[in-house]
């Protein structure tokens, strides 16, 4: 039995989603079913982050991420009615945690024979090692240092084929030309070993650390779907993160360090407040509640910055171009989202001419109803602010089919990687 099915056992059990973000911290108190295999929330709590205590999605203030963590935990088992939820799931953001989906076509010897567990192995096998050693040499050569130590935190099996034909899982087909896709998501070890002191002083045992856009692009029922394409942008406080899923597999993340804050202190510098002002007309400006003359200088402001946080989106998105169209539909979350210039000038015509998107895009907002199998018991969750903590507890879910042979196959794989 494997070590999540021992966390999870039987019955009803309460776990914590915990996205630490650099605005704002938000806590999930949810419980799940096995024999339905749905969660339902119970509670909901948040706490800002004073400054200082996160950089471009990355802790720099231990203690002060522990204490704005705990007010925000608090919060929400006191609205669950609990005074204990031991188990949890933390998201990682930050420009260095890297994800991509390395692909083996590995061509069999004897076609006849039906493909089995130890060839299955093997070839998975190959593609981790190719996997690590390529994300090793991505961070190296952007940060100029070849002996940062980093570790896989996410793998999922994303694309099987067999002589060009996909299947979900294949054991037992015969066949000459195999094809499998992992998606891989690896952390530097400086930003695991911060969230674990975290986890630590906050109790809890961690489940596991997952990659905020892996957990985005997951968070759609899109499995089985191998025609679904799609471009996640999840717009956060310090970074944005975009994830890319072609023909029903994750091909890849990237997150570059430009979110909400970079809006805020603009406004706080142009209009001569404070950030904590600035930030309160911000939410104010997106939800349409200012009078026309601030409205219009805030807009131009945002209109600006807005235009240079799309020229970082064309560069991530041009790392995804080299060979294949693009996606056309784009799918927004976060609390950054919320500008109303976000959405325009991503259905600008003018952008989209640099990149060879499949048709014309369309832009929507994801909402945590679009999360099938998690239901709100709280009322509270009703913008796209809250989905990517909501993706965080749909991943627990998942954890529910962890017996299953390909799952089992891929974890062997992962430790091996995990001792390099």
């Amino acid at each position: 039995m494997g070590i999540f099915s021992k966390i999870i056992g039987g019955g009803e059990k309460y776990f914590l989603a915990l996205d630490i973000g650099t605005d704002l911290v938000k806590a999930l108190v949810f419980k799940t079913d096995k024999k339905v295999k749905k969660g339902v929330i119970v509670g909901v709590g948040s706490a800002r982050q004073k400054l200082g205590n996160m950089q471009s999605g990355a802790v720099s203030n231990i203690a002060g991420v522990i204490e704005t963590s705990q007010e925000a935990i608090e919060a929400a088992k006191a609205e669950a009615g609990v005074k204990k939820v031991k188990n949890a799931v933390i998201g990682i953001a930050g420009e260095l945690v890297k994800g991509t989906t390395t692909m083996v076509h590995y061509e069999r010897v004897n076609q006849e024979i039906k493909i089995g567990v130890d060839e299955l192995k093997d070839i998975i096998q190959k593609v981790q090692f190719k996997a690590y050693e390529r994300i090793r040499n991505q961070i190296a050569k952007e940060t100029n240092q070849n002996d940062i130590e980093v570790k896989l935190i996410n793998a999922a099996i994303v694309d099987v084929k067999i002589d060009g034909y996909p299947v979900s899982n294949p054991f037992n087909f015969q066949g000459k030309r195999v094809s499998i896709g992992v998606f891989n998501a690896y952390a530097p070890l400086m930003h695991l070993g911060a969230l674990q002191t975290i986890a630590d002083a906050l109790n809890i045992e961690l489940i596991s650390i997952v990659a905020e856009p892996y957990a985005v692009a997951r968070s759609i029922d899109y499995e089985g779907e191998f025609d679904f394409n799609a471009i996640f942008i999840d717009i956060g406080g310090g970074t944005t993160d975009i994830a890319v899923v072609r023909n029903g597999g994750l091909e890849g993340t990237s997150i570059f360090a430009l979110g909400g804050q970079a809006f805020t202190k603009r406004l706080a510098s142009e209009l001569r407040t404070t950030f904590e002002k600035a930030e309160e007309l911000k939410i104010l400006y997106s939800a349409n509640k200012l009078n026309l003359d601030l409205s219009a200088r805030i807009q131009k402001i945002v209109k600006e910055d807005a235009l240079v946080w799309l020229g970082g989106v064309e560069i991530a998105l041009s790392e995804f171009s080299e060979n294949e169209l693009l996606p056309h539909r784009i799918f927004l979350c976060g609390g950054g989202a919320a500008l109303p210039e976000i959405k325009e000038v991503l259905l600008s015509f003018e952008w989209t001419r640099n990149l060879p998107f499949s048709r014309e895009i369309s832009v929507n907002f994801l909402q945590p109803q679009n999360i099938l199998r998690l239901s709100d018991a709280t009322g509270k969750l009703l913008t796209p602010q809250y989905f990517t903590p909501l993706g965080l507890a749909n991943l627990v879910l998942d954890l529910e089919g962890e017996e299953k042979m390909m799952a089992e196959i891929l974890k062997k794989a992962m430790r091996e990687v995990q001792k390099q």
